[in-house]
């Protein structure tokens, strides 16, 4: 740290109490200045000879008050006028960043100026800030902070003008030119810097990373932060990604719990326009903060309710970055009485606006994306997404307050998103039916239409196939595509099916008779039983004895191969005709649909009761 020293005679002021300070000296005092509380008896001479202010305020004085004046505003208080009393007697003054702005502003108020006596206070002090402190990195720092509680003293004096452009023009300088210590810097070797002629290729000098000046500044409070910040952009020699990282580390640093994402009960208002602040300092290039940085940002402005403002900005770059997020980014606390765990509205609102973002960007916008992951193409993003909500819709399916519209309102606004494979969303439909076995026949129709069985990997689907938690349409489904991915010929397989059952399918055709489908509908849409699953598992094991077979016998000719291929249909219509068989010896095929009543579900989950305890789970 810099400091100067002023004049050369010891130290002579002594204190007799707490709020009297005088002049140990063989002259008697002659006059009297009251600094807020304190009084100091001190001598006129050494005084009215450096400062004009007390020169007008002694020949002001009545004389029936002797020589006292008074003095309520002096910037920096008793302290101040103490260090210029003592500079006046020629005594020993001690300035550093500290101390320094003080004795200015007080000096400034007092006006020790050239004009009164050559080499007054005024102008040593300017020698001292423009010569040292200001070619300081830390000095500036510090001096920066002594300025707030000085307005508007040192803003005219424009000393917070110069600590500005002195810590901006050193932050925007290039970092081969740092030769300051800033914080977490060891101290250099001759060797580590080249300039050692012993050094050589095998000790490389010390590098200075570009953010070398982000920790120091964390010391600054928000108001001069921001100015600090905003005076490094204007400058226009800092990266956004630079600027990015030194408002997260801010964030960290003065935000209580922000690294953890669960802000703390602390001073609302302080912290409101930390945050908001925060948001507004944000560089305007997309991808330079993290997208978790962002919804950690989000998460904070919710809790201590910022203006709609800040949270659409955020709710705008979010969306822009969701591919970027993870699954722990997105679980966002509820508002306080709402009935579920987490924020399922506010992350429906950044799909669709992530939606909204993707229908009016070029594929080209994507390429941030494409350069990370060069096996994505131009839909790279939307692939991400889509198996980010489908992980979020797993979590939160353990909900027992979830709606069931919640979750497929969010499911469907991803629907459109092309992704390889379901098991995902299966995994997340069969957490939901776990947690929530008390919804209607309709209700678990309404959430496994969600899923595209025939993206469903064969571990998926064989796990499906013995889940007695999905309707049975869904099992047929299943097992369906599973024989038509062993046989590579759907469309072969699907026309030895009966007319009722190709119906089932997705794509398939209502041509068989109206009363036949409306009879099978509700039974195909509810819950199978250990008999239905046991039917299953047999004749898919007979399936794929059938496709293990053609497929040793790869070089049948292509006639057989097609007598192979409706031998696995008329297997297929097999299973059929054993499941409905099945049905009705259960009595379970109706003509009316009452599985949205009670009574109806009640009996359901009496009747599959003994078969549950073992169901499969993904979770």
């Amino acid at each position: 740290m810099k400091f100067m020293k002023l004049g050369s005679k010891p130290d002579s002021f002594q204190t007799d109490g707490g709020y009297i300070r005088f002049v140990a000296s063989e002259l008697a005092t002659d006059m009297v200045v009251n600094v807020g509380d304190v009084k100091f008896y001190l001598h006129k001479f050494p005084l009215l000879s450096k400062s004009a202010r007390l020169q007008k305020l002694v020949a002001a004085t009545n004389d029936a008050n002797g020589d006292e004046i008074h003095i309520q505003d002096i910037p920096g208080g008793p302290a101040a006028f103490e260090v210029c009393a003592k500079f006046c007697y020629g005594m020993t003054v001690t300035l550093n960043a500290y101390n320094v702005v003080t004795a200015r502003c007080a000096a400034e108020y007092l006006e020790m100026y050239e004009t009164i006596e050559k080499g007054n206070l005024i102008y040593k002090i300017d020698v001292f800030l423009n010569s040292s402190i200001f070619r300081s990195w830390k000095d500036s720092i510090i001096v920066l902070q002594t300025t707030k509680s000085l307005l508007p003293w040192s803003e005219e004096l424009k000393v917070v003008s110069h600590c500005l452009d002195s810590i901006a023009s050193k932050a925007s300088i290039d970092t081969s030119k740092v030769e300051w210590s800033y914080t977490y810097n060891r101290k250099k070797i001759a060797s580590e810097n080249g300039n050692s002629p012993q050094w050589n290729d095998a000790r490389k000098p010390q590098m200075v990373p570009k953010d070398w000046w982000v920790e120091d500044l964390c010391e600054l409070p928000i108001d001069l932060y921001k100015r600090v910040i905003v005076t490094i952009k204007t400058k226009g020699r800092v990266s956004g990604d630079v600027i990015g990282e030194a408002l997260n580390a801010y964030t960290l640093r003065r935000l209580p719990g922000f690294s953890k994402g669960v802000i703390q009960n602390i001073d609302f208002v302080k912290y409101r326009s930390l945050v908001e602040t925060i948001v507004w300092l944000l560089p305007t290039e997309k991808g330079v903060v993290s997208c978790s940085f962002l919804l950690r940002l989000l998460r904070a402005a919710i809790f201590l309710d910022c203006g709609e403002t800040e949270r659409n900005e955020l709710m705008r770059r979010i969306a822009q970055q969701l591919p970027e997020a993870t699954m722990n980014d997105l679980l966002i606390r509820a508002p306080p009485g709402e009935a579920t765990v987490y924020d399922v509205d506010m992350v429906q609102n950044l799909v669709e606006e992530f939606v909204t973002h993707s229908s009016q960007t070029e594929p080209v916008d994507n390429e941030f994306l494409g350069s990370r992951s060069p096996k994505f193409g131009p839909d790279a993003s939307k692939v991400l997404v889509a198996k980010l909500i489908d992980c979020y819709l797993a979590e939160i399916a353990r909900d027992p307050n979830l709606h069931l519209s919640k979750f497929v309102n969010l499911g469907e606004t991803i629907a459109s998103f092309s992704r390889p494979s379901h098991d995902g969303l299966y995994r997340a439909i069969d957490m939901y039916l776990k947690e929530h076995p008390g919804i209607s026949k309709s209700e678990r129709k309404r959430i496994c239409k969600l899923m595209d069985c025939r993206k469903l990997s064969a571990e998926a689907c064989m796990h499906a196939v013995q889940n007695e938690r999905l309707p049975l349409r869904v099992v047929v489904q299943v097992l369906f595509f599973e024989q038509v991915r062993a046989t590579a010929s759907a469309e072969n397989s699907t026309s030895d099916l009966p007319g009722s059952i190709r119906a089932l399918l997705p794509g398939g055709s209502h041509g068989s008779s109206r009363s036949t489908t409306t009879n099978t509908e509700e039974d195909w849409d509810s819950v199978p039983t250990a008999d239905d699953i046991k039917a299953l598992k047999g004749e898919l094991a007979t399936l794929r004895l059938g496709s293990n077979d053609s497929g040793n016998e790869a070089a049948k000719s292509d006639v057989e191969k097609v007598a192979a291929s409706r031998m696995k249909g008329l297997v297929m219509s097999k299973i059929f005709s054993k499941l409905w068989s099945s049905k009705e010896r259960h009595g379970e095929i109706s003509s009316s649909d009452t599985s949205d009543s009670h009574g109806s579900v009640n009996a359901e989950e009496t009747k599959s009761t003994p078969s549950r305890s073992r169901r499969h789970s993904l979770s």
